[in-house]
């Protein structure tokens, strides 16, 4: 169990994203990310849409989220946490630069979710870390 909690939960959304790209995942339309998952019709008389995109967005905001939970905690495992969750931001950049189906505004959102995560992992886990040394304190 101890190595499951320190899998990065914002690799899904990369997964998840490249299995739609590749055609794993079927989804209709030359522009994947544009395909209608539903829609609401709303109190006022407007029609609210979600699209495939939004939903991945929905997707790593909601990874992000227990990312942040997972940060709090102290500890030598949090150290490899931190480790993976940059190399997966590193996976993300990698291929936004380097391959044409990644080069897409919902892959870019993802990478930046990716990127708060790595940031705000570290930096819960410092601020936790300081609390955790007295310094000056009494024995």
């Amino acid at each position: 169990m101890g190595l499951l909690t320190n899998v990065p939960l914002m690799i899904v959304p990369f997964i998840v994203y490249n299995l739609v790209v590749l055609g794993l995942v079927p989804v209709a339309g030359t522009d994947p990310w544009a395909a209608t998952v539903m829609t609401l019709s709303m109190v006022s008389g407007a029609a609210w849409t979600m699209d495939m995109g939004d939903l991945m967005v929905v997707l790593g905001l909601f990874l992000l989220f227990f990312e942040i939970l997972k940060a709090t905690r102290v500890g030598p495992g949090s150290i490899i946490d931190h480790l993976l969750s940059t190399f997966v931001f590193v996976a993300y950049l990698v291929e936004f630069l380097l391959v044409r189906s990644a080069a897409h505004s919902v892959f870019f959102i993802l990478m930046a979710i990716t990127f708060i995560d790595v940031i705000a992992g570290f930096s819960v886990s410092i601020r936790s870390a300081t609390r955790d040394v007295s310094v000056g304190g009494h024995y």
